[in-house]
């Protein structure tokens, strides 16, 4: 009984509607995501924010609440908007993107999720939903940033049990993007201290503002590091 209303909390939380918004036509960046990226939006303090104050670039930021890759969600509109439907055609030099965890939470309970998993990225990270959606995006010569998911580090959570499958994504994810040079995959599963509640909300889910900070900041870094025209010349096809 506590399993089940712990995870009633979860997918309460997960389905939160939030629009999408557009940030500026000019936007070379693009943001793919679900809640991760979506939350503190309303504030203006989501990743997406974040990344634009350290960047000094414009971001489109598509995220949704409860976005996902294919399990079906008893929901209509935003909040239920397929991840791969996020992405706009354009002139993007960047593409950041998260996403499988709802898959993972709501496929499988996050819990004997080997199907799930091999359905969003096979165990050598070659193929699968995510693999053959981050190779559309990159055929059009945006690097990609693929995210993964924040901890919680010695603290109980609604989704506590989800450690397991979301350590097998992040592998799988750093092995498909070892395979392009333009594709990068940024671990979270580090960013918050042992027993540290300020980087989530009251849920213990989504990110405080101090965590889209966190995830904003890491993300920020990477890009600046690989942004030397050099470094772009050889990542695009």
């Amino acid at each position: 009984m506590i399993r089940i209303t712990l995870m009633l909390v979860a997918l309460a939380a997960l389905f939160g509607c939030g629009e999408p918004v557009a940030q500026g036509s000019a936007a070379r960046i693009l943001l793919l995501g679900d809640s991760m990226f979506a939350t503190n939006r309303a504030s203006n303090r989501a990743v997406a924010d974040v990344l634009e104050a350290e960047l000094g670039q414009e971001v489109l930021d598509r995220s949704v609440f409860g976005a996902r890759y294919f399990h079906p969600l008893p929901l209509t509109g935003a909040a239920g908007m397929r991840l791969e439907s996020q992405y706009r055609e354009g002139d993007w030099d960047w593409v950041v993107m998260n996403g499988g965890g709802n898959d993972l939470l709501l496929g499988c309970g996050c819990s004997l999720c080997q199907g799930v998993l091999n359905r969003l990225v096979s165990a050598d990270g070659r193929s699968g939903t995510i693999p053959a959606h981050v190779a559309r995006i990159r055929a059009s010569g945006a690097r990609v940033v693929y995210a993964g998911y924040l901890r919680n580090p010695g603290m109980g959570t609604p989704i506590k049990h989800c450690g397991p499958a979301g350590n097998e994504l992040d592998r799988r994810l750093a092995l498909m993007a070892g395979f392009d040079a333009g594709v990068t995959f940024v671990p979270m599963a580090d960013l918050v201290p042992y027993r540290d509640t300020s980087y989530h909300g009251p849920d213990r889910i989504h990110p405080s503002v101090k965590g889209s900070q966190g995830i904003g900041a890491r993300l920020a870094a990477v890009m600046k590091s690989k942004d030397r025209p050099e470094t772009k010349r050889r990542s695009r096809r």
